[in-house]
C-alpha cells in the first residue's frame, strides 16, 4: 500500500482567507470556501453545480441525495442557491465527517443530514422517488470504487430517482476511456437518456479527466447545460446521447460480479 493511502485527512487552507482544501490519500478532495459557498473551485465541481442549477426551476428547493461526502461542497452549494432543500449525504468514513463538522462547520439550518453509510447501503435504505437528483461523487483511495458502477447500482439508483429525477455521476479515467465505456453501458441498463459532460483536453486524449454523466427517466437538462458550457469560466463539452455513443459506446456493462474500479490516477 502506498503510504500516502495512510494518511489521515486533513484540512489546510487554501489560496484566500476562508478557503479550505480537504486532503484524503495525500490527495485534494475538496475545496470549501466558508465566506462564499457557492465559489466552486475544482473544474468538475462546477460542472455538477451547472447540474445543480439545471435540475427544476432555479432557486426552488429539491430532494437530492449525494453518494459520498467529503468536505461537503456541493451540498453546501445546494444549500445556499435552493434554501430549504432537504439533502441526505451518504458517508462512511464517519472520521472524515467528523473532522469536516468540526473545522469546516455547516451553517444553521442548511438542512443537510450525513449517515455514516457507504452509497450502496445507504442507497438501499432510502425510499422510491425519494430524491429529485442524486449525486454520485464517491471514491476510495483516489479512485471510483467498482460497487458504484455496476448494473446493480444503477437500477438502485434509477428507483431512488424515479421516473423524474436526475442522477449525475462523476467517473474519472483517460482515453481510450475502456473503463468509461463499460459504466457508461451499466448506466443504459436502467435509464433510457444521458448526455456527457467533459474537458476538451480530456475528450482529446491529452490528460485523465473527470467525465460527469447525466441520467434520467425524464427530461435531460441538454439545452441549460449547453447554454452554461459556452459561458463558463472554464468551458466545457456536452454530448448528447448520439455523441456518447460515438465516443464512449461499445462496452460489457459492469455487474456486481464483474466490476472494477476506476482506473488509478497519474
Amino acid at each position: 500500500m502506498d503510504a500516502a493511502e495512510n494518511r489521515p485527512a486533513e484540512v489546510v487552507p487554501a489560496d484566500r482567507a476562508g478557503s479550505f482544501v480537504l486532503r484524503m490519500s495525500g490527495m485534494d478532495q475538496s475545496y470549501v470556501d466558508l465566506t462564499d459557498p457557492t465559489r466552486l473551485v475544482f473544474e468538475y465541481v462546477r460542472r455538477l453545480g451547472d447540474v445543480v442549477d439545471a435540475v427544476g426551476p432555479a432557486g426552488e428547493p429539491l430532494r437530492v441525495v449525494h453518494v459520498g461526502g467529503a468536505g461537503l461542497t456541493l451540498p453546501r452549494y445546494v444549500a445556499a442557491t435552493r434554501p430549504r432543500s432537504a439533502q441526505v449525504v451518504l458517508e462512511p468514513d464517519a472520521r472524515v465527517t467528523e473532522l469536516v463538522r468540526r473545522e469546516l462547520p455547516l451553517p444553521r439550518q442548511s438542512g443537510i443530514k450525513v449517515r455514516a453509510a457507504d452509497g450502496r447501503t445507504g442507497l438501499a435504505a432510502l425510499r422510491d422517488g425519494s430524491a429529485d437528483l442524486v449525486v454520485v461523487d464517491a471514491f476510495a483511495d483516489a479512485r471510483v470504487p467498482g460497487s458504484l458502477v455496476t448494473a446493480e447500482a444503477y437500477a438502485e439508483l434509477a428507483r431512488v430517482a424515479g421516473g423524474a429525477g436526475v442522477v449525475a455521476l462523476n467517473l474519472t479515467d483517460r482515453a481510450p476511456f475502456a473503463w468509461t465505456r463499460r459504466a457508461v453501458a451499466a448506466v443504459r441498463t436502467s435509464f433510457p437518456h444521458l448526455l456527457l459532460t467533459a474537458e476538451p483536453a480530456t475528450l482529446r486524449a491529452r490528460r485523465a479527466g473527470n467525465l460527469v454523466v447525466v441520467a434520467t427517466a425524464g427530461t435531460l437538462p441538454l439545452d441549460a447545460l449547453r447554454r452554461r458550457a459556452t459561458t463558463a469560466g472554464s468551458p466545457y463539452r456536452v454530448l448528447d446521447a448520439a455523441a456518447v455513443s460515438d465516443s464512449f459506446g461499445g462496452g460489457a456493462p459492469f455487474t456486481d460480479a464483474d466490476t472494477e474500479p476506476s482506473p488509478a490516477p497519474g
